[in-house]
């Protein structure tokens, strides 16, 4: 992992030097920190799935368009907001990126107290889909401690039965029940059934 991978930075890809240069020069202003590529190629080979941030993007650029690295991103790295630059032209095609996940478009030449807002915003859209992953990732590794047959309990229990049905269920007594059901509870950190049941919620679509 970069040493970098961990610090929320602004990452800049245009083909456009100048206009990068440009860029790099305002977002310092405003102590953001800034990287900048010239091809997307470029970009992707230095981030991974850890890297914090933001990305800046031209829409055309050659070999690979702000577009296509988008939806290359959103396997890569979905955490990692995108904001597309545009030219005059390109507000249809920028229009149609959001609907695809884009955070936002911002066309050139642009007011840069403007850039500047929507970057501080998607490093907060950052901040919170990164903490997110990092709960959901902390009740993964809860759930992980479980035995198969705590994990059979926790399903049943999740399910609404009782201890006895889940003993008859599973072919158990019910003091033995119990028994899993205190370690569940125990390894999850929680402290009653609700919470028990929230923590699966929480990460029910990964489970």
């Amino acid at each position: 992992m970069r040493d970098d991978a961990l610090e929320q930075i602004v990452y800049v890809v245009d083909d456009d030097i100048e206009f990068s240069e440009s860029v790099r020069f305002l977002l310092t202003s405003v102590n953001l920190p800034v990287k900048l590529y010239h091809g997307a190629e470029e970009f992707l080979a230095d981030i991974g799935p850890e890297t914090k941030g933001c990305l800046l993007v031209d829409v055309r650029m050659p070999e690979m368009s702000g577009l296509q690295l988008q939806h290359i991103l959103k396997e890569k790295n979905p955490d990692l907001p995108v904001i597309i630059m545009t030219a005059h032209g390109d507000i249809d095609m920028a229009v149609r990126a959001m609907k695809d996940g884009v955070l936002d478009f911002v066309q050139k030449p642009f007011n840069d107290q403007k850039l500047i807002d929507m970057l501080n915003k998607a490093l907060k859209t950052n901040e919170r889909a990164s903490r997110q992953r990092q709960h959901k990732a902390a009740l993964h590794d809860r759930l992980n401690l479980l035995t198969s047959r705590e994990k059979e309990v926790l399903d049943l229990i999740v399910a609404g039965n009782t201890n006895k049905e889940i003993g008859y269920h599973l072919g158990i007594s019910d003091k033995t029940v119990e028994v899993h059901r205190a370690r569940i509870m125990e390894k999850t950190m929680v402290r009653s059934v609700q919470e028990l049941m929230k923590l699966v919620f929480d990460i029910a679509p990964d489970r």
